[in-house]
């Protein structure tokens, strides 16, 4: 009798459970001002969040909040940051040899490098930028190599990379410029061997791609998936004469170009416009010195003005907490001239589009991924925090940060 009751008491518990967590599942989200990013701002506004996913959007005098949403408060509330470009998850918190995964020295062209094989959705640096909002990064390997390797975007939730993962191989991180041979022994060297090294690797994947059988080559698989478009190619090029480089390496392989970074984009700016190509701009505070020492504050409204399309990204960074973040870094060009519409869409909706996952999230409309940040105030005001932060639809984070 004991045991049944032992037994009837658990199956009862774990019904309590299930409900419990069936409910926590079901929220509702109010805000003063909701930036949805998919139409003109909601004053006194509602999100309703069910099992996962947004269920509805709105005004809070046409919305009727169902019995059992637990609900959240604030005074803004806009979809989850993205940021375009980190090494979070490969660069850990700690800054030692074990937690560093972001640049491989062996050799400076590792295409095949895979950035899920070293992803650690566990790592402190994510649980960090969750808390501050950032609820999708494009991450992977690092800046430094001719190719360092490829690159995915992940969830800042979840516990294995599994669960974490949105796409597992988006682009492979090249980069142009002396910091290349500054972390491999002085090779390639000058700027021309570099772009003499990189092009005869283009035109030995074009082989591969015309080859009639033989042993299989991952870095040329990974060169013949640049080439055909099915990868885009990011390259890291901050001078004119990297940027100008990429460009002609661009038109002579026709692959599918992102450039990274990007200093001195101001001085060839109808360069990039009859490129088209798209920029993830340097973080706007990042130290003038070496590559970057023309970067400026005003390179992001500069850019908006003359129609080339960009993102902001937290980049790499090689001291401790080894990350930025990415929306402090787009409140200095708020600052600098940059509208804080233009400002919010790159870090929402422009940037999910770069990304090509604009129909899970990136904006606040029915049927998409729950990822929302509810925000003291305005979100470039750095005195402003993060408060709650919803990811697929999960309570991520509720501690103000």
């Amino acid at each position: 009798m004991r045991l049944l009751n032992l037994i009837a008491a658990l199956i009862t518990a774990a019904c309590f459970l299930f409900v419990s967590e069936a409910r926590a599942q079901q929220f509702a989200v109010l805000g003063d001002t909701v930036y949805t990013m998919s139409s003109e701002p909601i004053f006194n506004g509602v999100v309703l969040i069910n099992d996962g996913k947004i269920e509805r959007v709105g005004n809070a005098s046409d919305i009727s909040i169902p019995d059992g949403y637990e609900v959240f408060e604030a005074p803004v509330v806009t979809p989850g940051i993205i940021d375009t470009r980190s090494v979070v998850g490969l660069s850990g918190i700690f800054n030692v040899p074990h937690d560093q995964d972001q640049l491989e020295t062996s050799n400076p062209f590792q295409p095949d490098l895979r950035a899920i094989d070293a992803y650690n959705a566990r790592e402190d640096l994510v649980v960090w930028l969750r808390n501050l909002g950032i609820t999708t990064v494009h991450t992977g390997h690092g800046p430094g190599a001719l190719a360092s390797g490829q690159t995915m975007i992940a969830k800042t939730f979840g516990n294995t990379v599994e669960e974490a993962v949105i796409d597992s191989v988006t682009m492979v991180a090249f980069t142009l410029g002396p910091s290349v041979s500054s972390n491999f022994n002085n090779n390639p060297g000058s700027r021309s061997r570099a772009m003499a090294m990189l092009r005869a690797e283009f035109i030995k994947a074009q082989e591969y791609m015309n080859r009639d059988g033989g042993s299989r080559d991952l870095k040329m698989e990974t060169m013949v998936s640049v080439l055909n478009g099915e990868i885009r190619a990011m390259i890291g090029a901050h001078r004119v004469t990297e940027i100008m480089s990429a460009l002609r390496l661009q038109r002579e392989f026709g692959f599918d170009l992102v450039i990274e970074g990007a200093s001195e984009a101001y001085l060839v700016l109808d360069e990039l416009k009859e490129a088209g190509v798209h920029i993830i701009l340097h973080p706007t505070m990042v130290r003038t010195r070496g590559e970057t020492t023309n970067a400026a504050f005003t390179t992001a409204s500069v850019l908006a003005e003359a129609g080339i399309p960009f993102t902001f990204q937290s980049g790499y960074e090689g001291y401790v907490p080894k990350t930025r973040v990415v929306h402090y870094e787009a409140g200095i060009a708020v600052a600098n001239g940059l509208s804080f519409n233009h400002g919010l869409s790159a870090l929402t909706i422009d940037a999910a589009r770069f990304l090509g996952i604009d129909d899970r999230t990136g904006s606040l409309e029915a049927g998409k991924d729950a990822d929302i940040v509810l925000w003291e105030g305005d979100p470039f005001e750095y005195t402003n925090r993060v408060c709650t932060v919803f990811i697929n639809g999960a309570l991520a984070s509720d501690k103000c940060q």
